[in-house]
């Protein structure tokens, strides 16, 4: 049972990915996933291992799995949120210099006498 403590707290810890941008965050976690693949692939074959064991190991990594997919989707979240929030910016921004352009505003009128 202490190879599984040891794989689970590896898998977990490398899992903590701080600072960074969050595609780059993203991209870590997706190699977490493909690694927490491989070895759910290589669990199969290990005749070290009781059949409950390989069951717990399964639902663990499954749970892993989950997590991780989990943060992705947040991340992803927060992508979309800064990028409406940054369109939404620059709109604004837009707007304010276009003020007296063609919209007028007190001060740039044109009183146009015919």
């Amino acid at each position: 049972m202490s190879s599984i403590s040891g794989i689970l707290s590896t898998a977990i810890s490398s899992g903590e990915s701080g600072g960074g941008s969050m595609t780059s965050q993203i991209t870590a976690l997706n190699k977490q996933i493909q690694n927490i693949m491989k070895q759910l692939k290589e669990l199969s074959g290990n005749s070290d291992l009781t059949e409950d064991e390989k069951a717990e190991m399964q639902q663990m990594y499954q749970s892993q799995i989950t997590m991780l997919e989990a943060q992705i989707a947040q991340l992803q979240q927060k992508q979309a949120e800064k990028a409406e929030q940054n369109s939404d910016s620059v709109q604004q921004s837009s707007a304010a210099r276009a003020d007296g352009v063609n919209r007028p505003t007190d001060t740039h009128q044109v009183d146009v006498y015919i």
